[in-house]
């Protein structure tokens, strides 16, 4: 699977993007990570950073939400021209 999201389940913005995954039927690998935020290894490993939602499509990371979104619109919406 090439994209892999990282996030926490109480986040609304995890949740904006978890919607935007489903509503473009886009497979991901779904990474629950912890709520403490220095417990976030992963993510920090990932990114650099232990904030949540990280999106990583390939070699291309996304920390903010409104850039994960536009990525997804841009290389993922069949609907667009």
């Amino acid at each position: 699977m090439a994209l892999t999201l990282y996030h926490v389940q109480w986040c609304p913005d995890c949740a904006i993007v978890r919607d935007r995954l489903e509503k473009l039927k886009v497979a991901y690998e779904d990474v629950i990570v912890p709520d403490f935020r220095p417990m976030r290894r992963q993510v920090y490993d990932v990114s650099g950073q232990y904030y949540v939602p990280v999106l990583k499509d390939g070699d291309t990371i996304l920390t903010e939400t409104h850039d994960i979104l536009a990525h997804l619109d841009t290389h993922y919406d069949k609907a667009r021209p």
